[in-house]
């Protein structure tokens, strides 16, 4: 039976790093630590009372949305590929819409709200999104293929889909926008790790390394699998090495691109596997892409540890709280 707390703590952890990591997103890290404190930002910054998501989450509730309405496996793609043309349109048009859609995250006005949406993802989605491993849509290894993908994990978990096919279904949606294979593996790594945690009670650290092996038979071919097996191994180093966390994560780099932002987003997970508020704390304080570090690190951590394990303070108003929590729900009920 499917663990429906590990379904929200996936979703909701993800927004929760998306949310804190969202305020300090373009902040040099000394600007943040000026701003903010020794520890940097630790709370949430409130605008109307909330806690802002960004893109990150917006794309990953269009991705569920495209599962869930999904006629069977193999029409995924298809369906998350009209899902993001649904989100697209919430970018650049105002509610309500003059037409109905089969969305129904499109009667959610909230989410008709520009959050520094990334520039690979609009002019793909523009384009139809029709990116493949074959056709790459370009050359682009940024994160916004990574981002969006863990409920691809959840929805695979305790089915009879093979861990293959549901690895190359978010190696797919990655694809649909970015064409470099550092853009797409880290993509089918995340899902991965959120898939193994989620239907089972491996520890992180095996679960990471499960992924980096799978990956390695996985993508043989590629010539650039090897970059992304040492910077997910070094990952899994640094969380064991005496040494703090930022200067641990700047020797993983910024998280512009996914390898490194599944990896600085591993670091943080795994240093603090039985501390969600540490772990996000770590993942976002930094001068990256600290949206996108928080919310791998909060998808991978919320999945292991589950809703019940993330702190109060990061489920109170966030943003869309009751939304993410409905899609997770909903993904967790839905028969394969």
């Amino acid at each position: 039976m499917r663990n429906k707390d590990k379904f929200r703590g996936c979703l909701i952890g993800g927004a929760a790093g998306d949310a804190l990591g969202y305020a300090v997103e373009f902040l040099h890290e000394g600007q943040i630590f000026s701003l903010y404190g020794n520890e940097g930002i630790t709370e949430y910054t409130l605008r109307n009372g909330f806690a802002r998501i960004s893109d990150d989450t917006q794309m990953t509730l269009f991705t569920a949305e495209g599962l869930l309405l999904a006629d069977h496996c193999a029409d995924s793609i298809k369906s998350i590929r009209n899902m993001y043309k649904c989100w697209y349109r919430t970018q650049t048009e105002t509610y309500p819409l003059p037409d109905k859609t089969n969305s129904s995250l499109m009667e959610v006005p909230e989410l008709f709200r520009r959050r520094s949406p990334g520039k690979t993802c609009m002019s793909e989605i523009k384009k139809g999104a029709r990116g493949t491993i074959l056709y790459p849509a370009n050359n682009s290894k940024g994160c916004g293929g990574l981002m969006r993908v863990a409920p691809i994990g959840l929805y695979f978990a305790d089915s009879d889909v093979t861990y293959v096919a549901s690895d190359m279904c978010a190696e797919d949606v990655a694809a649909l926008t970015h064409g470099h294979d550092l853009g797409i593996i880290p993509a089918a790594a995340l899902a991965h790790i959120v898939r193994k945690v989620t239907e089972s009670d491996i520890q992180l650290k095996d679960a990471v390394n499960n992924s980096i092996d799978v990956m390695k038979a996985l993508f043989s071919d590629s010539e650039y699998i090897f970059d992304f097996v040492f910077i997910m191994q070094k990952a899994v180093q640094l969380a064991e090495a005496e040494m703090d966390d930022l200067s641990a994560i700047h020797k993983l780099g910024e998280g512009w691109v996914a390898e490194e932002t599944l990896a600085i987003a591993v670091y943080c997970a795994l240093k603090y596997s039985d501390d969600f508020d540490k772990a996000m704390i770590a993942a976002v304080n930094h001068s990256g892409d600290s949206d996108s570090t928080g919310a791998v690190c909060g998808n991978i951590l919320g999945a292991y540890l589950g809703y019940s394990s993330i702190p109060q303070k990061y489920k109170e108003h966030l943003e869309l709280h009751d939304l993410i929590i409905r899609m997770a729900d909903d993904l967790c009920e839905k028969k394969l």
